[in-house]
Protein backbone atom coordinates (compact mmCIF):
# COMPACT_ATOMS: atom_id res chain seq x y z
CA UNK A 1 0.00 0.00 0.00
CA UNK A 2 1.27 3.43 -1.02
CA UNK A 3 0.08 6.82 0.72
CA UNK A 4 0.98 9.86 -0.59
CA UNK A 5 -0.25 13.48 -0.13
CA UNK A 6 -2.66 14.72 -2.75
CA UNK A 7 -1.83 17.33 -5.55
CA UNK A 8 -4.40 18.66 -8.03
CA UNK A 9 -2.93 15.66 -10.59
CA UNK A 10 -4.78 13.28 -7.82
CA UNK A 11 -8.54 14.56 -8.26
CA UNK A 12 -9.91 12.33 -10.67
CA UNK A 13 -8.95 9.40 -7.99
CA UNK A 14 -10.18 12.01 -4.70
CA UNK A 15 -12.96 13.16 -6.13
CA UNK A 16 -15.18 9.50 -6.26
CA UNK A 17 -13.70 8.98 -2.55
CA UNK A 18 -15.21 12.38 -1.25
CA UNK A 19 -18.64 11.63 -3.08
CA UNK A 20 -18.35 8.15 -1.24
CA UNK A 21 -18.05 9.89 1.76
CA UNK A 22 -20.58 12.12 1.46
CA UNK A 23 -23.08 9.32 0.35
CA UNK A 24 -22.06 7.61 3.84
CA UNK A 25 -23.26 10.36 5.62
CA UNK A 26 -26.79 10.47 3.85
CA UNK A 27 -25.99 12.79 1.55
CA UNK A 28 -27.25 12.55 -2.47
CA UNK A 29 -24.49 11.49 -4.79
CA UNK A 30 -23.11 14.04 -6.93
CA UNK A 31 -20.24 13.97 -8.61
CA UNK A 32 -19.51 17.40 -9.84
CA UNK A 33 -19.83 18.82 -6.06
CA UNK A 34 -17.20 16.57 -5.04
CA UNK A 35 -14.90 17.15 -7.56
CA UNK A 36 -15.64 20.77 -7.23
CA UNK A 37 -14.93 21.29 -3.52
CA UNK A 38 -12.25 18.93 -3.74
CA UNK A 39 -10.30 20.78 -6.71
CA UNK A 40 -11.32 24.18 -4.76
CA UNK A 41 -9.23 22.72 -1.39
CA UNK A 42 -6.41 21.23 -3.49
CA UNK A 43 -5.68 24.81 -5.37
CA UNK A 44 -6.31 27.07 -2.83
CA UNK A 45 -4.39 24.51 -0.34
CA UNK A 46 -6.91 25.10 2.20
CA UNK A 47 -5.68 21.29 3.78
CA UNK A 48 -3.49 18.28 3.47
CA UNK A 49 -5.30 15.73 1.70
CA UNK A 50 -3.20 12.29 2.10
CA UNK A 51 -5.10 9.04 -0.20
CA UNK A 52 -3.99 5.07 0.15
CA UNK A 53 -3.77 3.26 -3.07
CA UNK A 54 -2.68 -0.10 -4.19
CA UNK A 55 -1.53 0.11 -7.59
CA UNK A 56 -3.47 2.57 -9.57
CA UNK A 57 -6.26 1.89 -7.04
CA UNK A 58 -7.63 4.28 -4.41
CA UNK A 59 -8.26 2.62 -1.39
CA UNK A 60 -9.51 5.76 0.82
CA UNK A 61 -8.32 9.36 1.88
CA UNK A 62 -7.78 11.75 4.89
CA UNK A 63 -8.24 15.28 4.69
CA UNK A 64 -7.08 17.46 7.66
CA UNK A 65 -7.80 21.46 8.10
CA UNK A 66 -5.72 23.61 9.90
CA UNK A 67 -6.95 25.38 13.01
CA UNK A 68 -5.46 27.08 16.25
CA UNK A 69 -6.72 26.27 19.85
CA UNK A 70 -7.15 29.37 22.10
CA UNK A 71 -7.22 27.44 25.25
CA UNK A 72 -3.37 25.73 24.56
CA UNK A 73 -2.54 29.33 23.47
CA UNK A 74 0.90 27.28 22.44
CA UNK A 75 2.55 28.44 19.15
CA UNK A 76 1.28 25.71 16.47
CA UNK A 77 -1.57 24.94 15.28
CA UNK A 78 -4.51 22.02 15.65
CA UNK A 79 -5.26 19.16 12.94
CA UNK A 80 -9.04 19.03 12.10
CA UNK A 81 -9.20 15.47 10.92
CA UNK A 82 -12.40 15.99 9.33
CA UNK A 83 -12.55 13.50 6.46
CA UNK A 84 -11.53 9.59 6.38
CA UNK A 85 -13.20 7.72 3.76
CA UNK A 86 -11.89 3.40 2.77
CA UNK A 87 -13.54 1.72 0.25
CA UNK A 88 -15.45 -1.37 1.37
CA UNK A 89 -13.11 -3.67 -0.47
CA UNK A 90 -10.61 -1.70 1.88
CA UNK A 91 -12.04 -2.37 4.68
CA UNK A 92 -10.21 -3.65 8.09
CA UNK A 93 -7.16 -4.40 6.63
CA UNK A 94 -5.34 -2.03 7.86
CA UNK A 95 -5.56 1.12 5.01
CA UNK A 96 -7.35 3.59 7.33
CA UNK A 97 -5.32 2.81 10.32
CA UNK A 98 -2.27 3.87 7.80
CA UNK A 99 -3.75 7.07 6.88
CA UNK A 100 -4.47 7.65 10.62
CA UNK A 101 -0.61 7.08 10.97
CA UNK A 102 0.52 9.34 8.44
CA UNK A 103 -1.96 11.74 9.44
CA UNK A 104 -0.17 11.76 13.25
CA UNK A 105 3.64 12.04 11.39
CA UNK A 106 2.15 15.56 9.57
CA UNK A 107 0.85 16.53 12.88
CA UNK A 108 4.03 15.93 14.28
CA UNK A 109 6.41 16.84 11.30
CA UNK A 110 4.59 20.16 10.94
CA UNK A 111 4.78 20.92 15.10
CA UNK A 112 1.31 20.98 15.81
CA UNK A 113 -0.43 20.74 19.57
CA UNK A 114 -2.43 17.52 18.10
CA UNK A 115 -5.32 16.36 16.15
CA UNK A 116 -9.06 16.25 16.65
CA UNK A 117 -11.80 14.97 14.71
CA UNK A 118 -15.69 14.28 15.36
CA UNK A 119 -18.19 11.16 13.82
CA UNK A 120 -21.74 10.45 13.96
CA UNK A 121 -22.27 9.03 16.60
CA UNK A 122 -23.60 5.35 15.01
CA UNK A 123 -20.48 4.99 13.35
CA UNK A 124 -19.25 2.49 16.07
CA UNK A 125 -16.10 0.91 13.98
CA UNK A 126 -14.10 4.16 13.09
CA UNK A 127 -15.16 4.59 16.95
CA UNK A 128 -13.13 1.32 18.00
CA UNK A 129 -10.27 2.50 15.63
CA UNK A 130 -9.88 5.73 16.49
CA UNK A 131 -9.81 4.53 20.47
CA UNK A 132 -6.99 1.76 19.74
CA UNK A 133 -4.46 4.51 17.92
CA UNK A 134 -5.17 6.67 21.56
CA UNK A 135 -7.85 9.21 20.69
CA UNK A 136 -9.71 9.84 23.53
CA UNK A 137 -13.40 10.64 23.71
CA UNK A 138 -14.70 13.98 24.66
CA UNK A 139 -17.66 13.31 27.30
CA UNK A 140 -16.89 17.19 28.77
CA UNK A 141 -18.25 19.73 25.63
CA UNK A 142 -21.04 19.88 23.23
CA UNK A 143 -21.16 20.70 19.50
CA UNK A 144 -23.41 22.89 18.47
CA UNK A 145 -24.14 24.19 14.41
CA UNK A 146 -25.59 27.08 13.44
CA UNK A 147 -26.47 27.39 9.49
CA UNK A 148 -26.28 30.75 7.95
CA UNK A 149 -26.87 29.35 4.24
Amino acid sequence: MNIRQATSADLDQVAPLFDAYRQFYRLAPDLAVARAFIAERLGRGDSVIFVASEGSEALGFVQLYPVFSSTAARPGRLWLLNDLYMTAAARGKGSGRALLARAREHAIATDAVGLFLQTARDNTTAQGLYESLGYRRDDHFLVYELSVR
